[in-house]
């Protein structure tokens, strides 16, 4: 019986059936006018955003602050200031400023503010300044990726000036935009606090087998010439729509019938939603056809920036990563197919070999996975925000403290029983577990896949240069401005919205018509059986669409590595067959050796010299969780720091230095650093109170492990203190 189909006969009397077969068709009838009606006012609403410049979707008013049209190097970006809504905290200044940086890549700016539950808005309500660089539909003549990167440079650091006395501002770059803010804290590390990659790719090469189809696109369509082909076309313009094309065809379930499906089904309560979204996926921008060529060729395919390849137009600069000075917080999804953790990720062990190396470098590298949320939803779900973004967000001062290395920062509810439970803000808890370079590593199903993708490269650069010679001057003879117009309005992401838009005489009809439906709507009821069937139907549409997609990219992965794993390929190229895969950390400049010398040289001397303040920080870590390090001790710490005396009170700025260069001077010799503890404490008095408070500082976990007791005791002994319970009694 629990097979049965809702119409199988003897389960309905007739007369009952063909009351719900009338009420059904004329639900389903109404639905099809109304949804009809949505489209036209999806196309009217795409007409409307073109007509007005497509300024950026965002629910925030702004205003502008830098223009980049104006710069020295013409960019179309611009820096505008968030102004805070109706019943949010005004912005205090001294705040650390938040500047949110928008993805180009295909689509136009207001991801990043989509909805009052974002990026902007966690940081508007905790009374942060909010900036947020956007960008204008045309590209200015002759802007280079070079010139974007210079724009986005000016734009920090005019926010430092405008904030002097906080600090540095905190930087989220949304997918493509997380390369370029990459870039941008490499090139100038001194105008940014601590970044947040969300869904960025840096490593594009990465990926699991079986899983992530879209990075053999470029090697199955023979490199990057046609991503120059596209741009000659349109005479000098790379249009955004292809992106979208290329974005929209990884799940054709989605893009061809569950998502029209779910605005028929729920056309009464879907519509505004479905408008909202519209409104930014709709709205495609254009890049110079220079602008992609840089982009394909050195990121896509090229895959430069993760091991330092990337280079300034005048070879005078190199992009290297580990330039960056302030906290790298990552955040992916294993639900993502567009960017998948790997390719978040694996950046990490391109860079360092070991967390030592990390540590050395004094980098601080955070990084957190959610469970199941897409490409998208990282940006526009509200629940990602409210979790997410506003716990990393929020941690952001304990993040600046931790002590350089790798970490995977978990989140977790809190319950009423939980220790501390007074030290911890809202509803979650952040913790950060230390990690190292293979647990990274451990990510992915090996390496060694990515060797093809060297072979891919090359074979790029042979057709890149191919078409440049010959075929790229017949194209660009052949293309005009009226002739890239026609190709643009009729690509299929712009195709299907002014179809049926206005524009459509046969549209006409639709709006009196959905006006007279919605006066008379009489939706189904919700057991009526044939609205059962219509789900069961377009359940199996979506399944037999999903497995059309899993046959297609398993095709496509067979056929990749057909042709790309073939030696006889890869050495026809000039790849050494046997070579690794991944390139691998390049050998540290001679000023990074030097660099590294002079510090550890430094560091010498902070053993056995210090203030107050280092001492404490150097108990505090050596006594640290044998598990994560969360948030309860450092909100104690802080609400400690407050209820000192003014003279007394250390800013958190000298704490946040004192940790990590406490943290190094351990890891460079830990016993010499404990026993020199007495020196840098010549008083009793202020070793008890050292002593006491980390003690405090470390129960508001809960009890202390074993590890800690035994740590407590040898520290009692060195600093010449009584046994750990009574110097509790004492206190």
């Amino acid at each position: 019986m629990a097979n049965e189909s809702p119409l199988t006969p003897g389960l309905w009397p007739l007369p009952q059936a063909a009351q719900a077969a009338t009420e059904y068709l004329l639900d389903a009838w109404q639905r099809t006018i109304l949804t009809w009606d949505v489209l036209r006012e999806r196309g009217n609403q795409y007409l409307e955003h073109e007509r007005s410049g497509k300024p950026p979707v965002l629910v925030f008013d702004y205003e502008m602050v830098v223009d980049g049209r104006s710069l020295a190097k013409p960019a179309n970006y611009a820096l505008v200031r968030i102004k805070p809504p109706a019943g949010y905290p005004a912005a205090d200044p001294k705040k650390r400023p938040f500047v949110v940086i928008d993805p180009r890549a295909g689509h136009g700016p207001g991801i990043g503010g989509f909805k009052i539950d974002s990026e902007i808005g966690i940081a508007l309500k905790q009374a942060h300044p909010c900036y947020f660089v956007m960008f204008f539909p045309q590209p200015e003549p002759g802007q280079t990726i070079e010139s974007v990167c210079a724009a986005e440079v000016a734009f920090l650091r005019k926010v430092n000036e405008l904030h002097p006395h906080a600090e540095r501002p905190f930087v989220i770059g949304n997918c493509q935009g997380g390369w370029a803010l990459m870039m941008l804290a490499a090139l100038a590390p001194g105008e940014v606090g601590p970044i947040l990659l969300a869904g960025s790719p840096v490593s594009y090469w990465a990926g699991v087998a079986g899983r992530n189809p879209m990075r053999y696109s470029g090697g199955l369509l023979g490199g990057t010439w046609m991503a120059s082909m596209a741009g000659d076309l349109g005479h000098g313009k790379f249009d955004g729509a292809y992106l979208v094309n290329n974005f929209e065809n990884l799940n054709p379930s989605n893009t061809y019938w569950t998502k029209l499906y779910n605005l028929y089904s729920k056309v009464d309560t879907e519509r505004a939603r479905f408008l909202e979204f519209e409104k930014w996926w709709g709205g495609h921008y254009l890049m110079n056809k220079e602008e992609m060529e840089w982009i394909s060729q050195n990121l896509f395919v090229g895959n430069k920036l993760a091991v330092g390849e990337v280079e300034s137009f005048d070879g005078k600069h190199r992009v290297d990563l580990r330039n960056i000075r302030s906290p790298i917080v990552v955040f992916a999804s294993w639900g993502d197919n567009i960017t998948p953790p790997q390719q978040a990720l694996d950046w990490i062990p391109d860079l360092y070999t070991s967390v030592d190396d990390i540590r050395l470098n004094e980098q601080t590298i955070v990084y957190c996975l959610h469970e199941r949320i897409g490409h998208l939803g990282i940006f526009v779900s509200a629940g990602v925000a409210r979790r997410e973004t506003s716990e990393l967000a929020g941690a952001l001062e304990l993040i600046d403290t931790l002590p350089p290395g790798l970490y995977e920062a978990i989140i977790t509810d809190t319950h009423p029983e939980m220790p501390g439970l007074e030290y911890t803000d809202g509803r979650y808890l952040i913790q950060f577990a230390p990690r190292t370079i293979d647990d990274i590593l451990a990510l992915d199903d090996g390496r060694k896949d990515e060797q093809a993708f060297e072979v891919v490269n090359r074979v790029a650069q042979i057709n890149q240069g191919l078409y440049d010679t010959f075929a790229s001057p017949i194209v660009q003879a052949m293309s005009n401005e009226a002739t890239a117009r026609v190709l643009r309005a009729t690509n299929p992401a712009r195709l299907e919205r002014w179809f049926f838009s206005d524009l459509n005489p046969w549209m006409l009809w639709v709006k009196s018509m959905a006006d007279t439906v919605r006066a008379n709507r009489r939706p189904a009821a919700a057991d009526n059986p044939f609205v059962q069937v219509e789900r069961d139907v377009s359940g199996r549409i979506e399944q037999a669409l999903d497995q059309y997609r899993d046959v297609r990219d398993d095709m496509y992965e067979r056929m990749f590595k057909a042709i790309y794993e073939s030696p006889w390929l890869a050495a026809a190229v000039g790849v050494e067959p046997g070579a690794p895969g991944r390139r691998g950390p390049q050998s540290a400049t001679w000023e990074q050796d030097e660099l590294k010398r002079l510090k550890r040289k430094e560091l010498e001397a902070h053993v056995e010299a210090g203030t107050l303040l280092d001492a404490w920080a150097r108990l505090l870590i050596y006594v640290r969780p044998d598990g994560p390090v969360d948030e309860r001790p450092f909100n104690m710490v802080r609400r400690m720091i407050d209820e000192l005396k003014p003279e007394n009170v250390p800013s958190l700025a000298a704490l946040k230095a004192a940790v990590k260069r406490q943290a190094l001077v351990l890891a460079l010799d830990e016993e010499r650093a404990i026993a020199a503890l007495p020196r840098l404490v010549p008083e009793m008095r202020h070793r008890r109170q050292g002593y006491d408070a980390v003690r405090t500082i470390m129960k508001s976990r809960g009890e202390l492990t074993p590890g800690q007791e035994e740590r407590f005791r040898r520290l009692a002994g060195i600093l010449g203190l009584d046994s750990p319970v009574q110097g509790l009694k004492s206190a």
